[in-house]
């Protein structure tokens, strides 16, 4: 009898997100689905729900798998800020957050091999990080900066971090990796309950 491999399957092509559970330690290889994603709905629920989205459609690749699948939301005022379709609109939202405190939401959900269902040994896992960031006031001349400096189309909230984040942001209250895209910090814990990454 042989068991369903343990190595992980990533469903995302987010680069930063392949970055952040390679520097883990976790062998995993990428798959990803064209999938709609849930874009009305609370931060949360949006970010779960398309984290689960991802894994049942890659589940219909793979099969059997572990997989782990994620989503990152940017929350202001009850509204979601996704990518931006333009750099017009990414100006649009980066004026929005000026000087403003918003919540970046990552949630995750990891699938085992064998179950379909939520929770227990063999189902799908849910679970978030929320991180409070604040921007400083913005002028127009550092928006039209930032946006020549950094590509936001693929950005969640119009943009990274990671990325001269010193010169838009004033605090960052919580997991910085969430906001880059994954929060390692709560999914090492997972990972290591689960047996996917040893101490």
């Amino acid at each position: 009898m042989t068991s369903a491999p343990r190595q992980l399957i990533l469903a995302s092509g987010s680069p930063r997100r392949r970055e952040l559970l390679g520097a883990l330690g976790v062998p995993f290889e990428v798959v990803t689905a064209d999938v709609r994603e849930l874009t009305m709905g609370d931060g949360l629920g949006v970010a779960l729900g398309n984290a689960r989205i991802k894994v049942a459609a890659v589940r219909e690749i793979v099969g059997e798998r572990w997989i782990l699948g994620a989503d990152t939301v940017v929350a202001l005022d009850g509204r979601i800020l996704g990518k931006p379709a333009s750099l017009a609109q990414a100006a649009e939202f980066i004026r929005m957050l000026s000087g403003r405190a918003h919540d970046v939401i990552t949630g995750c959900a990891l699938a085992a091999p064998g179950g379909h269902g939520s929770g227990g040994p063999t189902g799908t896992e849910t679970f978030y990080a929320r991180t409070r960031v604040t921007f400083l006031p913005l002028s127009e001349e550092t928006i039209a900066r930032y946006l020549a400096a950094v590509h936001v189309l693929d950005k969640a909230g119009a943009y990274a971090l990671q990325q001269h984040g010193d010169w838009i942001i004033d605090r960052v209250e919580g997991s910085r990796t969430n906001v880059i895209g994954l929060p390692t910090e709560i999914l090492k814990k997972v990972l290591l309950r689960r047996g996917l990454l040893h101490s």
